[in-house]
């Protein structure tokens, strides 16, 4: 199978379509035929190295939307079963970025109803990232929250998950993402000064990091977006970051909001799989907005 990797570190050029063996699922794993894999940018930062793994072939890719093509074992699923997942590493042979990939049965849930693959494949990293540091905020009804990188794929669902608890929500972007961001859920928007102090809470998705912590209250509390790269608190807020985990059953939860209409799956363009370095390159120009897709069978 083809299977897009880097052996060095780099800009896009560095990374590379290859022939790689087809992963044969184990016990409690499944294998999937990648219908749509997203692009995102921890996989600029791994072809980069900054997760390490020098030396090493690393496999690109974390989300997958796809079709159940074997099982191992003690699965419940079945061949033909439409999937999205989450595969979670950041130093392995081989990613999503592939036209198979074998992962974990419980890092799976069943695909969207009302989307193509192409948006589903958008859901898993970015909705769990979002969900899981929403909960690490412990906001509840009636609080207030300010979101940075509101326009982002992580930002905007952060957005719509929190308004849903009832969590007044400012979304922080440039100014001509107003209308995106009030489209999503925020009850106001900000592209220029916060007042220090203002916010309950601060989910940190533009990775501001001090300049945000000064948004939060006393006591309140700072949700960053980069594992272990939290600020050091400060006026007693709490400052904490998530690190995205696999959860199927989380992952099913989320599935079921984008088929009720609270989740918005947003692409911005879609790639052969072999034009990989190109969307790479797209990737690094910045100003995306929605997630750019690779299409293995494109």
């Amino acid at each position: 199978m083809r299977a897009v990797v880097v052996n060095a570190f780099g800009e896009p050029e560095a990374v590379e379509v290859v022939e790689a063996e087809m992963p044969e699922p184990a016990a409690r794993q499944i294998r999937i035929k990648v219908a749509a894999a997203t692009l995102n940018p921890v996989d600029a930062g791994v072809r980069q190295g900054v997760f390490g793994g020098a030396g090493k072939q690393i496999g690109l890719g974390w989300d997958v939307a796809g079709t159940v093509d074997a099982v191992g074992v003690a699965t419940a699923w079945n061949v033909g079963d439409e999937v999205v997942g989450l595969d979670y590493g950041m130093v392995a042979p081989l990613g999503t970025h592939a036209e198979y990939v074998v992962l974990d049965t419980d890092a799976v849930a069943r695909a969207p109803r009302t989307v193509d693959a192409v948006h589903a494949a958008t859901l898993p990293l970015n909705a769990l990232t979002a969900v899981q540091a929403l909960d690490l905020t412990e906001l509840t009804e009636g609080q207030s929250l300010l979101v940075t990188g509101a326009a982002g794929a992580v930002g905007g669902f952060v957005i719509q998950l929190a308004s849903r608890r009832g969590i007044s929500v400012t979304g922080l972007a440039r100014e001509g993402d107003e209308e995106l961001v009030r489209s999503l859920g925020a009850a106001h928007f900000t592209s220029g000064a916060v007042q220090a102090g203002a916010f309950d809470g601060v989910l940190d998705a533009a990775v501001l990091g001090e300049a945000a912590l000064e948004w939060v209250r006393d006591g309140g509390v700072y949700v960053g977006v980069i594992p272990q790269a939290q600020p050091a608190s400060v006026r007693g807020v709490r400052t904490v970051a998530v690190e995205v985990s696999a959860d199927g059953a989380r992952l099913g939860e989320l599935v079921g909001l984008v088929e009720e209409g609270v989740l918005t799956l947003r692409v911005a363009e879609t790639f052969p799989l072999e034009e990989a370095v190109k969307a790479h390159a797209r990737l690094a120009e910045g100003g995306v907005r929605g997630r750019l897709v690779l299409v293995p069978g494109a």
